[in-house]
């Protein structure tokens, strides 16, 4: 039975830290506020403290930070689990109305991005993060060095 609680408050975790960040947080609060609220007058307060922190984080620690606050609620749920405060169907059914709000899940990302003004004479890169890119180009200039001139007809 701690296994199956262990991977629900597991489930349960990762969802709701991965909810954080979108659009949709004010309605997925709240509905973990009307599971938990009964158990903690103060979860609408911890969760919006979990997800300042989230959303504080910088670049370099957001990882480790996500990883931190998954775990604080991992070891939450599982408590209520185990004593009892919260069911397993409980948390079941939440997680099954989240997962509506799970839109990167089901719809892919569509990037457009247009580049005005200007010549490129090979490839353009718009990134936030790129990392291990190797690029194959031809060189599309003429063989003309610094001391030679093109040919004259």
């Amino acid at each position: 039975m701690d296994t199956e609680f262990a991977t629900l408050a597991a489930s349960g975790a990762t969802t709701l830290v991965s909810l954080m960040v979108t659009d949709s947080w004010t309605q997925v609060r709240e509905l973990f506020a009307r599971l938990l609220s009964p158990t903690a007058p103060t979860v609408v307060a911890d969760l919006d403290g979990a997800r300042d922190r989230v959303l504080a984080a910088d670049a370099g620690t957001s990882a480790r930070t996500v990883r931190e606050v998954t775990a604080q609620w991992h070891v939450h749920l599982h408590h209520l689990l185990r004593t009892g405060s919260v069911t397993s169907e409980e948390l079941r059914d939440v997680l099954a109305l989240l997962r509506q709000f799970d839109v990167p899940a089901r719809l892919p990302a569509v990037v457009h991005n247009d580049i005005n003004g200007g010549v490129q004479h090979g490839p353009v890169i718009q990134a936030g993060h790129v990392s291990g890119l190797t690029l194959h180009t031809r060189d599309q200039s003429p063989a003309v060095g610094p001391s030679e001139s093109a040919p004259t007809r």
